[in-house]
């Protein structure tokens, strides 16, 4: 008799690509670019403090996505890559301009499907922000039977709502627009000139 035994890593479920995963982030007419923050130490204290109760990790380098739709900013799209209880989890958790969450999707998942959290659970983030409650030990109920992956993915929403406050991605997108209209109402005026 054979017996073959697959190792956990070929059992794992992939269930989206990064480029499908943001083709459902945001409208198909977005723009999306894709950027990096450099955080300082300052910064990366800021980031654990505002996550709470999660447990972070310290992330000086954070890339995201940011996008945009005839250049105003449509949400961010943060992904994180964690462990559930011994295999990996990668999601995608989506930020809108307001700084709430609009959507959470599962790329890859390594532990058994069972402990998967379903798209209900999921939903349940949607709307809300840094507020204390959002968290698996505040008004999120936990998964019966996956209780570990409930606290995972708490923590990576919450980690990624803090890095979004932190490096506020539409704050150059903002002052440049302002700067644009400023600059487009003083050519109108009458009588304008070149600017100096």
């Amino acid at each position: 008799m054979i017996a073959l035994t697959v190792p956990p890593s070929a059992a794992a479920q992939v269930l989206l690509t990064q480029e499908e995963a943001l083709a459902l982030a945001f409208p198909a007419q977005a723009t999306v670019e894709r950027r990096t923050a450099y955080l300082d130490e300052e910064q990366v204290a800021e980031v654990a403090e505002r996550a709470k109760p999660a447990k972070v990790k310290d992330r000086a380098v954070v890339t995201y996505y940011v996008g945009l739709l005839d250049g105003k900013p449509v949400g961010s799209a943060y992904f994180d890559a964690h462990r559930v209880r011994t295999l990996q989890e990668v999601l995608m958790i989506v930020v809108n301009p307001s700084g709430r969450v609009s959507r959470i999707e599962i790329l890859g998942f390594a532990e058994p499907p069972d402990y998967m959290a379903p798209d209900g659970w999921l939903d349940l983030f949607s709307g809300r922000g840094l507020e204390p409650g959002t968290s698996s030990r505040g008004d999120i109920p936990i998964i019966t039977g996956a209780t570990l992956t409930s606290h995972a993915v708490s923590d990576a929403v919450r980690l990624s709502l803090a890095l979004h406050s932190v490096i506020q991605p539409f704050e150059t997108l903002v002052d440049a627009a302002v700067d644009a209209a400023a600059g487009t109402a003083a050519d109108a005026a009458p009588g304008a000139g070149p600017r100096p």
